[in-house]
């Protein structure tokens, strides 16, 4: 028997581990996904910010799932009544894979606005690209500000937009006032500049989908560093030297950092199954109805809320876990080893990372902030995480005592992340 995972994000690759442990020698478990690793979205921020190199939060698949075959590439269709998925390697050669059950995690990518200029001027944040990406771009945005002898570029080149105030949002505009003061501490030109960082948001406060408390704590902490928090204030419309902003504002800027919110993945779309919202529906089993060898879970899946009867459960990472280990069980139940379950979570409270000693977090919804949220935080990433937590945890140590390395890399380039893209794990082929 084969079970194919499309997706090795959080759904996909809790799945695949439960699946190893619960599925029986006579069960081949076979993960389709365009990386060879697991990435530990929410330390993103901390690799963009140079205190983390993006190998802490790669966490390999093949190393930590022994037993699990890599299938490397991106899924493109699904045969339904055929039992099988077809994908592209990364050297463009076709695959066809069967299976005998199948688990749909195929996660989320950017989401987009119609909003004039921003496909073309701004960047997302869902990928290793895209993070290193941004931290060659800060870094060179302040080394062309301090070779700038005009002044009114200078400011432009020293001045950063970050929209969207949820989670990953609050967390890069949190971390980057400490970085640029660090980049442009090496240029004596930049003496007595002005760097500004701005979050922007339609939402009246900052992490509105998160208790208010985290909100207000994590508001203060951007706010106390000169972050320029504008609530019920977007992007009107973006080019190539600025921002006007809905509030009639005008922006020079060369840096927008996209940070929205996240759609399921298009490849959903295009399978032929009901979908609520972009999502596969499905039955608190996580089954697609009228498929019993088809589930799907994570950010690609319309999994009933049964906290909030009427809902279905957020795209967040700590649903996305719980439904891919209890997809993993229901699978392997369907192939008579053990019995399946319901979903049904109610959340264990959320922690934000705010760079610099500061966290905002709230464990069983307790309210916390300063140092004790901050060692919360850190001490939940590295149980979190399914492997690296000492390469981590190691480079946590180095940054507290020792100088953030400041130095490009020229490794992805702006044509490489465009915001515009169904795969943003992958830079683009395009020139």
């Amino acid at each position: 028997m084969r079970v194919v995972i499309v997706g090795g994000g959080f759904a996909g690759y809790h799945a695949a581990k439960t699946l190893l442990k619960t599925a029986g020698d006579g069960t081949e478990v076979v993960v389709l996904n365009p990386t060879d690793y697991f990435l530990y979205l929410p330390l993103l921020p901390e690799v963009s910010a140079g205190i983390l190199d993006p190998r802490a939060i790669t966490v390999s698949i093949p190393d930590t799932l022994p037993g699990v075959r890599l299938a490397l590439g991106k899924a493109t269709a699904v045969d339904l009544d055929g039992h099988a998925v077809t994908y592209t390697d990364p050297e463009d050669h076709e695959h066809r894979l069967s299976y005998d059950r199948l688990i749909l995690a195929a996660g989320s990518v950017n989401k987009l606005l119609p909003i004039p200029g921003v496909a073309e001027y701004a960047h997302g944040f869902r990928g290793v690209p895209e993070a290193l990406y941004l931290r060659d771009h800060v870094t060179r945005q302040i080394e062309l500000a301090a070779a700038a002898e005009d002044q009114a570029e200078r400011d432009a080149r020293c001045t950063f937009v970050v929209v969207g105030a949820g989670y990953t949002g609050t967390e890069v505009a949190a971390q980057g006032p400490d970085f640029t003061t660090a980049l442009a501490a090496r240029h004596p030109e930049l003496k007595g500049q002005r760097v500004r960082w701005l979050l922007l948001d339609v939402a009246d406060k900052v992490l509105p989908e998160l208790n208010p408390r985290l909100g207000r704590t994590a508001d203060q902490v951007l706010r106390a560093r000169g972050v320029e928090v504008l609530m019920g204030t977007s992007v009107d419309h973006a080019g190539p030297d600025g921002v006007k902003l809905t509030n009639g504002d005008t922006v020079p800027t060369r840096t927008l950092v996209w940070c929205v919110g996240v759609r399921p993945d298009p490849f959903v779309s295009d399978l032929g199954l009901t979908t609520a919202k972009g999502r596969i529906v499905v039955t608190a089993q996580l089954n697609v109805p009228g498929r019993k060898e088809v589930f799907a879970c994570g950010d690609a899946a319309a999994v009933p809320d049964l906290t909030q009867p009427g809902a279905y459960t957020a795209m967040t990472a700590q649903h996305a876990e719980r439904q891919g280990r209890l997809a993993g069980r229901n699978v392997a139940a369907s192939l008579g080893h053990g019995r399946a379950g319901t979903y049904r979570h109610h959340d264990l409270g959320f922690v934000v990372d705010l760079g610099a000693g500061r966290a905002a977090a709230n464990p069983l919804h307790v309210p916390l902030s300063g140092w004790p949220a901050k060692l919360v935080t850190r001490a939940y990433h590295l149980f979190a995480m399914p492997g690296n937590r000492l390469r981590t945890a190691t480079g946590w140590a180095l940054a507290a005592v020792s100088r953030r390395p400041t130095v490009q890399w020229g490794l992805v380039r702006g044509a490489a992340v465009p915001l515009d893209t169904d795969s943003p794990e992958l830079p683009s082929l395009r020139r």
